[in-house]
């Protein structure tokens, strides 16, 4: 069996990219069968290792007879145009995760959306791992300043922008900053808050803790809110408290919020609670010159990244996002210089909002690496364009019927989708 090492040399992104490592490699084969039988006479051995095909290396250029298929679908919504509605939709609640095509269920059309909670280890699945808005409500906090896809859904007119989230409870004079809104308190999926370990800076795939937490819970979160040690203060919609419970997990009636403290927080609310007359929520998202988002009933956030193309120009932002990980060089080299499947979002030059999935993992459709995703971006004549989730999560339903050929061979239930609808 013929071994051979290979360098492999990502594209140079805004602020990554470049010499990875080398990777080692046994024969090549002609079918997939043949590769296993020989990765099991090197397991017997005891060697670690996989199968794999080449087409997804992501090393050729994504141009030319050595790139392989690529299966893309893409739609396009023109605000002057269209008489419709664009909207995110979370299905019934966030913490449950439901497909594609039923959140687009009698819908024109719909793609998967933003970044998710995914295993119940790390949270609530569903919940949003990064900002979401719905019909001007926030309900996810943002992971740092990671690029989100901000939507009016009564004019159709999209734009990307990275916000950052700031939410506080105030009584008069007394007030308390919160760490979320509508997560599992301690567990931070992709990182980038406050005092989270082992980073305050996105860190894509990783969940990050913090013992010592407040965060709110609207009724929009699920049937209860988490249960477990702490304190939890549920208030009406007029802000008056209505329960201080010692011990997280209560329902909710229509109108009512919670909020939830945990580790050495817990005295700090509960002291809070005791004193206060009436709470005020506060709650908004900031852009990237410090002033708050304009949030109307017609606002639509999904949280994305990394950033792609910024004013027509490459700008592919995979360190600052949170897709470099200096303890798991693997990450980039998987998630970002791989080729995955990709679902892509962006404004072109006319103004109209474009949305893209890109089948992969598959013989028949390779897939694209995270450059490739912005060069296919920059050719359908986008100017501003981010990543959404993708994998198996890449989706894209139109009159009802599911477009694409999913890598996990079925739909994977996600946390929301981009919906175009009739109005």
């Amino acid at each position: 069996m013929d071994a051979r090492a290979e360098a492999v040399v990502a594209d140079r992104l805004a602020d990554s990219g470049g010499y990875l490592g080398h990777r080692v490699r046994v024969g090549a084969f002609l079918t997939e069968a043949e590769a296993e039988a020989t990765r099991s006479e090197l397991t017997a051995l005891g060697y670690s290792g996989g199968t794999w095909y080449e087409g997804w290396d992501g090393d050729q250029p994504s141009i030319g007879p050595r790139s392989g298929p690529v299966n893309v679908d893409v739609l396009t919504i023109d605000p002057r145009r269209f008489k419709g509605e664009v909207t995110g939709t979370f299905g019934e609640d966030l913490e449950r995760t439901e497909t594609t095509s039923e959140l687009a269920d009698g819908a024109l059309a719909g793609v998967n959306a933003g970044f998710f909670v995914y295993g119940e280890q790390h949270g609530a699945p569903g919940d949003p791992a990064g900002a979401a808005a719905y019909n001007g409500e926030i309900l996810s906090e943002t992971v740092g300043d990671r690029p989100n896809l901000v939507i009016d859904h009564r004019s159709g007119r999209a734009s990307n922008q990275r916000l950052t989230w700031e939410g506080r409870i105030s009584s008069g004079r007394e007030e308390l900053d919160l760490d979320g809104i509508n997560r599992v308190p301690g567990k931070i999926r992709n990182c980038g808050g406050t005092d989270d370990l082992p980073t305050e800076a996105p860190k894509h795939d990783v969940t990050c803790t913090d013992a010592d937490e407040i965060v709110v819970f609207t009724e929009e979160y699920g049937t209860a809110t988490p249960g477990g040690d702490g304190l939890e203060v549920v208030v009406d919609r007029r802000g008056r408290v209505q329960e201080v419970n010692r011990e997280r997990g209560t329902e909710l009636s229509d109108g009512q919020y919670s909020i939830q403290a945990i580790g050495d927080d817990t005295a700090h609310l509960d002291e809070f609670a005791t004193e206060a007359r009436r709470i005020k929520l506060t709650n908004e998202y900031l852009d990237e010159r410090g002033k708050k988002l304009r949030m109307t009933p017609h606002t639509q956030v999904l949280n994305g990244g990394p950033n792609l193309l910024t004013d027509g120009e490459r700008d592919i932002t995979a360190a600052r996002d949170g897709m470099v990980h200096a303890d798991n060089p693997g990450q980039f080299y998987g998630w970002t210089h791989q080729r995955n499947p990709r679902t892509i979002a962006g404004i072109d030059g006319r103004g109209r909002l474009v949305l893209i999935t890109a089948d992969g993992r598959q013989t028949d459709s390779v897939g694209l690496s995270i450059s490739e995703a912005a060069d296919l971006a920059e050719r359908l004549g986008l100017v501003d364009a981010i990543n959404l989730d993708g994998g198996g999560s890449t989706a894209m339903v139109v009159d009802g019927e599911l477009e694409n050929s999913p890598s996990d061979g079925s739909e994977r239930a996600v946390g929301d989708a981009i919906v175009i609808r009739e109005r």
